[in-house]
């Protein structure tokens, strides 16, 4: 069997072919008739006229009737209590270029990039500068417009970034000296390494043949080494490494399990990428993942298949590494991953007929230091595909952006899912979801989302079109959002922390104590009242965001100091593997409500 998903990925273009278009379409390739490709034994053949599938029936976590495999013991958070559901405000009207990637940097800027081959953005390069377009051969018809820029969150300015090389649906991880190191794309972007430093009159530095090859949806992570990892790719089932200063060894490391996950429209790209506590890689493709020793290329533990659909590109669904707890006291600290969403495994094919199947409303949860551990299902108040999920300040994660069916791709989806949700992860069972205000954007495929100093979160991009295009079903989207979570809440303004900046180290050192103080004019009673927070702040593009993590700082001691003043005797990561060397926010959170954050620095 084959077809044509003639527009369900970034697909391949021709040059050189007349069209309306600057490329045209060819169809796309049946992945399993690869020379050495198994039959995935967890999906049958997609039909002409494929069943609905099985319901699906194991426990679910906030079902009332569902019962729990074991006995769970777990803490909540204190909170504030309040009704305020979120709220948004248009934070600009045009960015310029439609946000495919997004990462904050250390600057408090945010750098937004699409892809080189969408035709004219909304904004030019400066300095008559133009960009040499090998696609286009005929003489002195350069690319003049910009397709990345750096905004600024506080004016919302814009100011026009000139990449040179193809940055289609590519990857990327801020390094430990705070630069982006952004790797791969498509066509002659491929293989290319980009470095971007935040500053004044910086652009892109980019070094071309730095990859074995060309990976094009893959996913990075920073090491504990400040080295990154590079994993998969179309038809790359293997993974290299980037030393910091974005020279490759060209070294390629065959993974043979990113083949096994591979059905008949692929869905494992972008793999989900989370470091664990014992230093070694979840890597998660599909329905299936593994704990990888990177170092020597060995799988340490197949875990279970987590059921009900497909997760990763295009299927689409986002995962997180839930926040680390830092206690001081366990040999082994315990890592938990969250997954939300996602698709059935025949909806790419489904969309290229013009059906839009129902997306997944199912998360999987599982603690993968756990040698035991079993997936544990939970269903969100809606459905699912291409959102995003944002850890917060508080340690409470947003699902936001997507659609209620369909999957990525082209006009590969409908029926927009407008209200985000919040999940905190230290509720009791069925008291976890929470549904937030809606949004009046649609925020479908190449949509993304930031979190900010401030604890506002920046939502931007969404371009279901090959081209930019503003009359579709859904127009390309240069607008972008602030969403305010509930902490956010007018009537806690009072609860809220200050961070004194001026006493506040700025380095920390593994495992060693530091000192904050803040100002409060709340009364703090117990230890319990506040907790501190580290945030790395990741690299988001296609519903995942790569390199995102949080860790819940041991704190020894709250003293008052002066009126007001609280001074807070915090102990710092205790090592590389637990926070890999780099730049986080780091957040004072009082009964859920977070201070503005910090820029903290770990080496």
């Amino acid at each position: 069997m084959s077809f044509s998903l003639r527009i369900a990925l970034c697909l391949i273009p021709l040059i050189g072919v007349v069209s309306p278009f600057p490329f045209a379409f060819l169809p796309f390739p049946k992945l399993p008739d690869l020379p050495g490709l198994p039959p995935n034994p967890f999906f049958p053949p997609v039909q002409d006229a494929p069943s609905p599938p099985e319901p699906f029936s194991l426990p679910v976590e906030d079902d009332p009737q569902a019962k729990p495999a074991r006995t769970e013991r777990m803490k909540t958070d204190p909170v504030y209590p309040t009704d305020f559901a979120g709220s948004w405000e248009l934070a600009s009207a045009n960015t310029g270029i439609s946000a495919m990637h997004v990462q904050l940097m250390p600057s408090g800027k945010v750098v937004m990039f699409d892809a080189s081959v969408f035709g004219p953005s909304k904004i030019k390069l400066d300095g008559g500068r133009c960009r040499i377009d090998k696609r286009e051969r005929r003489k002195g018809n350069n690319d003049c417009w910009a397709h990345a820029v750096e905004y600024d969150v506080d004016t919302a300015a814009v100011r026009p970034l000139m990449v040179k090389t193809n940055t289609w649906c590519s990857s990327g991880a801020l390094g430990a000296d705070g630069r982006l190191i952004q790797t791969g794309g498509f066509n002659e972007g491929g293989n290319v390494v980009r470095l971007y430093e935040s500053c004044k009159d910086c652009d892109w530095v980019e070094k071309p043949n730095s990859l074995s090859g060309q990976r094009w949806y893959s996913s990075d992570h920073i090491l504990p080494d400040g080295n990154v990892i590079i994993v998969g790719g179309r038809r790359k089932f293997s993974y290299e490494f980037i030393p910091a200063e974005g020279n490759s060894e060209l070294k390629v490391y065959d993974l043979p399990f990113l083949k096994e996950t591979t059905d008949d429209v692929e869905n494992n790209l972008y793999p989900f990428l989370h470091l664990s506590t014992d230093g070694n890689l979840f890597v998660f493709a599909n329905d299936r993942s593994i704990l990888l020793d990177y170092k020597n290329n060995r799988i340490v533990r197949t875990f279970p298949v987590l059921p009900g659909g497909s997760r990763n590109y295009p299927a689409s669904g986002s995962a997180v590494l839930l926040p680390i707890r830092l206690r001081g006291r366990e040999n082994l600290i315990p890592s938990e991953v969250l997954i939300c969403g996602g698709a059935t495994p025949e909806s790419a094919s489904q969309a290229d007929r013009g059906v839009f199947v129902d997306a997944l409303d199912t998360c999987g949860r599982i603690t993968i230091t756990d040698p035991n551990s079993q997936w544990k299902i939970e269903r969100m108040p809606s459905r699912r595909v291409m959102g995003d999920m944002l850890i917060l300040p508080n340690a409470q994660v947003l699902i936001i952006n997507g659609a209620k069916s369909g999957t990525s791709g082209w006009s590969f989806a409908r029926n927009p899912n407008l209200s985000p949700v919040l999940y905190n992860p230290r509720n009791p069972r069925n008291q976890r979801f929470q549904t937030l205000n809606p949004s009046t954007i649609p925020r479908m495929y190449h949509s993304s989302g930031v979190v900010l100093p401030d604890g506002k979160v920046l939502i931007a991009g969404s371009n279901t079109n090959p081209k930019y295009n503003y009359t579709s079903l859904y127009p390309t989207e240069l607008r972008a959002e602030k969403f305010s979570p509930p902490y956010l809440d007018p009537s806690l303004a009072s609860h809220r922390p200050n961070i004194l900046t001026e006493l506040m180290p700025k380095a920390l050192a593994y495992g060693g104590g530091f000192k904050i103080q803040i100002s409060l004019s709340d009364q703090i009673v117990a230890d319990t009242d506040l907790s501190v927070t580290m945030y790395a702040p990741p690299f988001t593009t296609h519903s995942y965001s790569q390199n995102q993590r949080m860790l819940v700082l041991r704190m020894n001691d709250v003293e008052q100091v002066a009126p007001g003043t609280y001074q807070i005797s915090v102990v710092a990561p205790p090592s590389a593997v637990v926070a890999p060397p780099g730049y986080y926010l780091l957040f004072v959170v009082h009964f859920g409500v977070p201070s503005e954050g910090v820029w903290v620095h770990i080496n």
